[in-house]
């Protein structure tokens, strides 16, 4: 099997690595391709790769390329995992937003759709050439704004799934309140990328008791800490939100919060700057404790899990991922990407069944999917005009004003990205 990770300079790698040689029977590599344009990064993230499956025993081999078309040959699958202009990039999508007092955030609002407008032009003509390597081969897109980017991979007919490590975080930190193994626990989660709520929490798999109420009255304040959310507000709606519906249901506070101190991306840079010097030493064999910091907890595990069950080699029975509504929600298109557990094989991913959701989830949720439908469109067929209706139609938004004021910073802060500005 063979295995290419285009963004493999990425200072993630190596919980990818990890994952794949500890889950080497789920997932039995016997190439990893490690692509990147970024050479010197790729030294550094592919010899670590290296000795991380030396020293777990695993019999695979990386490559490293900076060559897209040669990287992903013969591959069975791809994973995409890239960031268009780098952190630099992200630092300006969290921090022009705030000028007008809306949220500055790289995969929602004014900032997500930036990192939309770079990223799906670049993702698209990677997937052409996967797909000139090998029509068969699975992308599975873990670049943000997953929804939208995944929506565009399959309306241009690319066999994708979209993957996010909110859900199996969740599972985790559920499974460790509950004393049980992980796989005993099975999410009713629903919703968007980024936008989507736990409404049920089941032990032993989909028609298992919904344990959910008794969670939040144990640990209700753990789950509103992890969640930087007043325990009202989890209280108050009986589900629990991912950590991105505080953007929406505390809008003006944490613009405020994002006001006053330094954003993500900058720390974020200074600590992919460390890892890098780490990664450098040849003495370390293991992913350090500092990537941990980094985000993507758990990836490896929803990754390789996915990837498994795409090319037939088992995986768990249900994964949350995203992919095709198709009358999932009937409240949208049917083209609408979606966020919720599915059964997956060799054939794709098919979402199970969603019980009728509250106006309450149901709203925005809509609300949000019109966005995303211009988004793309934005991002498809470029224009200052599509830019702004997006925004105009962002609940993060939503003001003729803010939108011409956004509309012109994001054109200008990202012209080198947009081959139309």
């Amino acid at each position: 099997m063979k295995l290419a990770v285009v963004g493999g300079g990425s200072t993630y790698t190596p919980e990818l690595i990890d994952g794949f040689a500890r889950l080497r029977d789920t997932l039995p590599i016997e190439e990893l391709v490690l692509v990147d344009p970024a050479a010197d990064r790729l030294e550094l993230v592919g010899g670590l790769a290296r000795r991380i499956f030396a020293k777990q025993g695993h019999p695979g081999r990386i490559v490293t390329t900076s060559d897209v078309d040669a990287g992903v040959a013969d591959a069975d699958a791809v994973l995409l995992q890239l960031r268009v202009g780098g952190q630099a990039a992200r630092d300006q999508d969290e921090t022009w937003p705030l000028e007008c007092g809306c949220v500055g955030q790289e995969t929602t609002g004014a900032g997500g759709l930036a990192k939309a407008l770079r990223t799906v032009p670049v993702v698209l003509d990677i997937a052409e050439r996967v797909r000139r390597a090998n029509p068969n081969a699975w992308i599975i897109d873990f670049t943000n704004p997953v929804g939208i980017v995944t929506r565009a991979l399959l309306q241009a007919g690319h066999k994708a799934v979209g993957l996010c490590n909110v859900a199996i975080g969740f599972q985790r930190k559920f499974a460790k309140l509950l004393d049980v193994a992980p796989g005993e626990v099975h999410l009713d989660h629903v919703g968007l990328n980024h936008l989507t709520w736990e409404t049920g929490v089941r032990l032993g798999g989909p028609g298992g008791d919904d344990i959910l109420p008794k969670l939040l009255a144990e640990h209700g304040d753990a789950v509103a800490e992890d969640l930087r959310m007043p325990r009202a507000i989890v209280d108050r709606l009986g589900v629990v939100p991912s950590y991105y519906l505080r953007y929406f249901y505390q809008h003006d506070a944490v613009v405020e919060e994002l006001r006053t101190k330094p954003s993500r991306a900058s720390e974020v840079a200074a600590m992919e700057r460390t890892l890098l010097e780490m990664y450098g030493d040849p003495t370390l064999d293991e992913k350090p404790e500092l990537l941990a910091k980094r985000g993507g907890a758990f990836y490896s595990e929803a990754a390789v899990d996915l990837a498994a069950s795409l090319l037939g080699n088992g995986g768990s029975p249900y994964q949350v991922i995203n992919t095709v509504n198709n009358g999932t929600l009937p409240f949208l298109p049917d083209d609408a990407v979606i966020e919720v557990q599915a059964t997956v094989d060799g054939k794709g991913a098919k979402p199970l069944a969603v019980p009728k959701l509250d106006p309450l989830y149901a709203g925005l949720i809509a609300n949000v999917t019109g966005y995303e439908d211009l988004a793309l469109q934005a991002a498809l067929h470029g224009g200052r005009e599509r830019v702004f209706k997006a925004l105009l139609a962002h609940p993060l938004v939503g003001q003729y004003a803010y939108a011409e004021q956004l509309t012109d910073s994001l054109i200008a802060h990202n012209r080198e990205h947009l081959a139309w500005a």
